[in-house]
């Protein structure tokens, strides 16, 4: 059984390995006369971004929406991962009649730059020496991310995208658009997110990152020239970020202090409690999926996010004379991105004249909120979006009952 095990962990390894040069999606290669200028003076070229489309693009190309995923997505957000085989990350969000709706939009999801599903990251083989990039790689930031993708839109012969969405890390890739961008956005979803990352969320993204450091099997980084994965220090990181994805109410409503398919107390080190176990299978499921040294480097990009610093420290500065259309929703459990955060969003695009509807959905679920099926978000983001594509004059789907209406 153990040797079937680790078979099945090498041929995963491999697979996502193989999906880092050469994923199972669409990929836009830019080559040397192309380079990705990054916020840290260095720049890359050549580079790749893969990506995935749903529906179609109208004939005059204004009803392309950006999906940008959180910090462990990727581009399969309504399609199977082929490393995990599981469904799109927003599948339920994303598809024919959902509120995302493909036959009205025609949706892009890329992956990240730094990640590890395609788009050029530190598991990408650098084409200067054959091998992994590792920490040769230059760190990344949400801009360069967003400047990234805007390279790909570009590169699609789109001109202006009816919207940008996302939550958590996709929120500020999305609020970093509307920013940058303005003339190229018509309207933005921002869920669950924030205009800068926290000290608190900082120092939980520092114990992640020492945890994956500190396993010998990082080799300072170069893990994957040895054929070694440092898969403990991985699994711990993603251990203690669940924690902050969940509220304290949800943990105790899902496992209290149950135990582990036990009836006493083993006075030991197992996994007496059910909560043990759940954060166990999910760290361990997760280095499966995930590359190390992305974590490092997409970790690093949310905590250097600040959009009211790179404007004086003024974030109203940051969508001064804005037209785009905003709409904000965030989760009264998640203590990771508090409502008192995309308040402050709020009141800045309120000072700075922009357009902005903001909710606070009553839910007890954390911050993971927004991946979860909760019918009133699905209500406020296809509303936002049907109200918004008739002021842009795209034209309405096929009619749907308010029985399959999510």
């Amino acid at each position: 059984m153990q040797d079937t095990l680790e078979t099945d962990t090498d041929a995963q390894e491999n697979l996502r390995q193989r999906e880092a040069d050469h994923p199972t999606s669409l990929v836009m290669r830019f080559g040397m006369e192309s380079p990705l200028q990054l916020d840290g003076g260095a720049s890359i070229a050549p580079w790749q971004i893969a990506y995935q489309t749903y529906g179609t693009l109208n004939a005059d190309k204004t009803n392309a929406i950006l999906v940008c995923h959180a910090l462990t997505g990727d581009q399969h957000v309504a399609s199977v991962n082929p490393v995990t085989g599981k469904p799109g990350w927003w599948s339920q969000m994303v598809g024919p009649g959902n509120p995302i709706d493909t036959e009205r939009f025609f949706v892009i999801c890329s992956n990240v730059l730094g990640g590890c599903l395609g788009t050029t990251g530190p598991a990408s083989t650098n084409p200067a020496t054959g091998k992994p990039y590792g920490l040769d790689l230059p760190v990344v930031t949400i801009p360069d991310m967003v400047r990234a993708q805007a390279a790909l839109v570009s590169a699609l012969g789109i001109d202006r995208l009816f919207a940008v969405i996302g939550g958590s890390m996709g929120g500020m890739q999305v609020l970093q658009w509307a920013s940058a961008y303005p003339d190229r956005v018509f309207s933005c979803v921002a869920i669950a997110t924030s205009y800068r990352h926290s000290s608190q969320n900082i120092a939980f993204h520092e114990v992640g990152r020492q945890a994956v450091m500190a396993d010998p099997d990082w080799l300072a980084g170069h893990y994957l020239d040895d054929g070694r994965n440092p898969r403990k220090g991985l699994a711990v990181a993603r251990m203690a970020a669940h924690i902050t994805y969940m509220s304290e109410q949800s943990l105790h409503q899902k496992f209290g202090r149950n135990l582990q398919d036990r009836e006493r107390l083993t006075f030991g080190f197992d996994a007496d409690f059910q909560i043990e176990s759940y954060l166990r299978h999910q760290g361990m499921t997760f280095v499966d999926r995930f590359d190390a040294n992305s974590y490092l480097y997409v970790t690093r990009a949310m905590d250097y996010f600040d959009l009211a610093a790179a404007h004086g420290g003024v974030l109203a500065n940051a969508f001064r004379a804005s037209k785009t259309r905003f709409c904000l929703i965030s989760f009264t459990s998640d203590w990771l991105f508090p409502t008192s955060e995309s308040r402050a969003v709020v009141h800045a695009l309120n000072a700075s004249g922009a357009s902005v509807s903001f909710v606070e959905i009553d839910s007890d679920r954390g911050h993971d909120s927004f991946l979860l099926d909760i019918p009133e978000q699905y209500r406020i983001i296809r509303g936002f979006l049907t109200g918004a594509a008739r002021s842009a004059g795209i034209p309405g789907p096929t009619p749907f009952s308010e029985e399959s209406a999510r």
